[in-house]
């Protein structure tokens, strides 16, 4: 360098060759090794409408500098409801994403309380839509009393205690 000629020695070259290889693959890292893939929709995904396997296909990201958050396997994206437009050929943005509801406003549900060995059920009705694991207020149908609870698996309510 600057100047300077650096001689290298065929004693030395293949040690030295095989270091440079292996520092270049290092930096390359996995990504060169397999193929990033992206899942795209095979026609325009409405707001609201499930996903399933059939509306996408995978596709291999040749863009380097695509943002990521985009659905890249099957399991991310299976049963999820769209909450924007999703246009062919374009990725789909996991963020855009949300489970489907589990109970929705003004449907009728079973309340569910059970505390220190009591166990009551009665009528409600949802306040607003909720999937699985979310927090909703519901009328109790007989009473007329606003309650909040968890949705549950099976579409019941279990009541929280104030």
């Amino acid at each position: 360098m600057f100047g300077r000629t650096i001689k290298i020695f065929p004693a030395c070259t293949a040690p030295l060759l095989a270091l440079t290889l292996a520092v270049l693959l290092a930096a390359a890292g996995p990504a060169a090794a397999a193929p990033k893939i992206a899942l795209v929709p095979e026609r325009v995904i409405y707001p609201g409408e499930e996903l399933t396997g059939q509306m996408v296909r995978p596709v291999e990201v040749l863009n380097p500098n695509l943002a990521a958050g985009y659905a890249s396997q099957l399991d991310e994206i299976q049963g999820m409801v769209a909450t924007r437009t999703l246009l062919p050929g374009r990725t789909i943005p996991v963020a855009t994403l949300r489970q489907a509801w589990a109970v929705e406003r003004g449907a009728p549900v079973v309340l569910i309380f059970a505390d220190s060995g009591l166990f009551i059920t009665a009528p409600g009705t949802p306040l607003e839509n909720g999937a699985v694991g979310d927090l909703v207020r519901v009328r109790n149908t007989d009473s007329g009393v606003i309650v909040s609870g968890t949705i549950m698996n099976d579409g019941t309510i279990k009541v929280v205690r104030k």
